[in-house]
C-alpha cells in the first residue's frame, strides 16, 4: 500500500437526487474504510430519499423511485453510518465540494452531530485537476490503466476512486503519502462552512463572503448587527452553514462574558 495511515480512511461517493446539498438527498452510498494495514471494509446502500428522483438525476446512475421506495430513510441507517465512519479520515472524488457537504446536510436533518474538526479530508479530483486536469473516468483510464466499468455506479466510482490515488500517490514522489499531506494538497479552498458563506481572509480572521457584508468580519456583524444572524438562521442556507454560524455565535458570547468579569 503507498498511503502512510496513522488512522484508518474512509472513502467513500453519494448519487443523490441532485447537486443543491441544501436540498437534495442521498439516493445510494458507498463507504470504502482503509485500515492502517491496509485492510478494506466496504458499506454500500441504498437510501429511500423521500422526494421524487427527477429523471435527469435517475439517467445519469440508474437509480428511479421504485428501486428505492422500499429502502430505508438515511434517518435510518445514519447511525450506522456514523459508526462506521467514526474516528477516521475521509477521501473521495471532488468530495469537499459535494459529498462531504451533503453527507454533512443528511446528518444535521436526522438529528445527528456532524463535524469535520480533527478529520483530514483527501480530495482525489482536487489532486487530479492539480496534476493533470481530467475527470474520474479519465483518470481511472491515465493512472490505472483501465477502463471505468458501470461510471455513476456508488461503489465502481469509489473503488474506483481508491485505487486512482494509490495509483497518484506511485506516481508523484514528491506528492507524500500521509493523509496530512494529501489533505493539504488536496485542499482547495479557505471555507469555514461547505458552501463558502463564510471565508477565512488572509489574516485567518472569518469573514462573510457574499451579500452587502462580503469581506466584513462575521463577529463584528454579529456585534452590530444582530438582526442579520436572525435572518440567516430563517433563511435558504444549508444547514452547515447554519450550524457553524451558530459556533461563531457562541464563541463571541462566551467572550463577553471573560470580558465583563475580566477573565
Amino acid at each position: 500500500m503507498n498511503l502512510k495511515l496513522k488512522r484508518p480512511i474512509v472513502f467513500f461517493d453519494l448519487e443523490a437526487t441532485g447537486v443543491n446539498v441544501a436540498s437534495d438527498r442521498i439516493v445510494e452510498y458507498s463507504f470504502l474504510k482503509i485500515n492502517t494495514q491496509g485492510e478494506k471494509k466496504e458499506l454500500t446502500a441504498r437510501v429511500n430519499p423521500q422526494i421524487p428522483i427527477p429523471i435527469e438525476s435517475s439517467v445519469i446512475h440508474g437509480i428511479y423511485d421504485d428501486d428505492v421506495k422500499d429502502c430505508s430513510t438515511f434517518k435510518e441507517q445514519a447511525q450506522k453510518i456514523k459508526d462506521f465512519i467514526r474516528d477516521c479520515d475521509l477521501g473521495g472524488f471532488n468530495s469537499n465540494r459535494y459529498d462531504i457537504p451533503l453527507l454533512a446536510e443528511e446528518f444535521l436533518r436526522a438529528g445527528v452531530d456532524f463535524t469535520l474538526d480533527g478529520i483530514n479530508t483527501v480530495d482525489v479530483q482536487v489532486i487530479f485537476h492539480k496534476m493533470e486536469q481530467r475527470t474520474l473516468s479519465a483518470a481511472y483510464k491515465f493512472y490505472c490503466k483501465k477502463e471505468l466499468e458501470n461510471a455513476h455506479s456508488a461503489n465502481a466510482d469509489i473503488v474506483a476512486t481508491y485505487e486512482v490515488l494509490e495509483a497518484q500517490v506511485e506516481r508523484y514522489k514528491d506528492l507524500g503519502n500521509t493523509v496530512e499531506e494529501l489533505t493539504a494538497f488536496s485542499s482547495n479552498s479557505r471555507n469555514v462552512d461547505f458552501a463558502g458563506r463564510m471565508v477565512l481572509n488572509d489574516d485567518d480572521d472569518i469573514v462573510f463572503n457574499f451579500g452587502k457584508h462580503r469581506g466584513k468580519k462575521v463577529s463584528e456583524i454579529l456585534k452590530n448587527e444582530p438582526s442579520y444572524y436572525n435572518w440567516m438562521l430563517k433563511g435558504d442556507f444549508p444547514l452547515y452553514t447554519k450550524k457553524k454560524l451558530k459556533e461563531i455565535k457562541e464563541r463571541l458570547g462566551a467572550s463577553k462574558l471573560l470580558d465583563k468579569f475580566n477573565l
